[in-house]
């Protein structure tokens, strides 16, 4: 494996990192650069973490992470995105996807990278370095999470009110995505 296929892995683990990130961006009403780097390293540094522990913990416990990781990825999606539903209906005064405290996005970084962790587990059966995967990973997560908070304040700007609402069944999305495909798979 090469920079390419490190880099076509990267991309598609961003993607749910990705869309987490506009939905956190649909309802700031400001953003600056420390949003969009908090973010970018939550996501990318878990999706570089993630991997690492995988190919560590391969040989004792695939089997069972393979079998539970889109549950859990799931469960975590669906809460995140039912409170922000809740917050912005019964107008808290806090949103939940304004929040960028350590419990908030460490919650976030997980339910994204849990795939990841997925990942790390079939790279301890190849033959490759793991430390330039991880590197290349944690970029491109990186710059697609701050590049998502952007887009999704660009994207809360123009739906207004509505944008919790937005953002939390994008979350519940994704959740129910990470399901579906695990299960058909």
């Amino acid at each position: 494996m090469g920079l390419l296929e490190f880099t076509l892995i990267g991309l598609g683990l961003a993607m749910d990192a990705f869309a987490v990130a506009i939905g956190k961006g649909l309802t700031l009403q400001k953003i600056t650069p420390r949003h969009a780097c908090i973010t970018g390293l939550w996501f990318g540094g878990f999706q570089a973490v993630m991997p690492v522990i995988g190919y560590l913990l391969a040989h004792s416990f695939s089997s069972v992470m393979v079998s539970v990781d889109h549950w859990i990825a799931f469960a975590l999606l669906m809460l995140i995105g039912g409170n922000m539903i809740r917050e912005t209906i019964w107008g808290e005064e806090e949103s939940h996807t304004g929040d960028f405290g350590a419990r908030t996005m460490f919650i976030m970084a997980v339910a994204t990278s849990i795939d990841a962790l997925a990942v790390g587990v079939s790279m301890a059966f190849m033959d490759i370095n793991i430390w330039h995967a991880i590197a290349v990973i944690g970029i491109i997560t990186f710059v697609l999470a701050a590049a998502g908070i952007y887009l999704g304040r660009l994207f809360g700007a123009k739906i207004g009110a509505r944008a919790g609402i937005f953002g939390g069944l994008l979350l519940m999305g994704i959740g129910i995505k990470i399901l579906v495909e695990h299960l058909s798979e």
